[in-house]
């Protein structure tokens, strides 16, 4: 369900799996590194991980916490997208969903 999603994301037969699998191949295409994180709650004093983008010796490092619904997770790599691979996106066809999403 796609109710935490901007509404042009909001269509019929439209599955957050599907905007984050083409997601995620963009960022591939892009040349960033999409670690997911989080393989179990977090213990003790140990917050639970976030999802968010960092540089690492200079690459471009997309972390996922799979303790996030995947509309956070859609939201960041989206936000990644958008902030570091905008001219990918000008070049590439993608579902309406999927272009609302990374131009913003």
């Amino acid at each position: 369900m796609l109710a935490r999603l901007p509404r042009a994301t909001q269509r019929p037969g439209v599955q957050e799996s599907e905007v984050l699998e083409v997601l995620l191949g963009l960022a591939a295409e892009a040349g960033m590194r999409v670690k997911v994180a989080g393989q179990s709650a977090a213990s003790g004093d140990s917050p639970a991980p976030a999802s968010g983008v960092c540089r690492v010796r200079g690459e471009l490092w997309v972390i996922l916490s799979n303790l996030e619904p995947a509309s956070s997770q859609i939201r960041v790599l989206a936000a990644a997208i958008r902030t570091h691979a905008s001219t990918l996106v000008d070049e590439r066809h993608l579902p309406p969903a999927v272009r609302a999403l990374v131009e913003g």
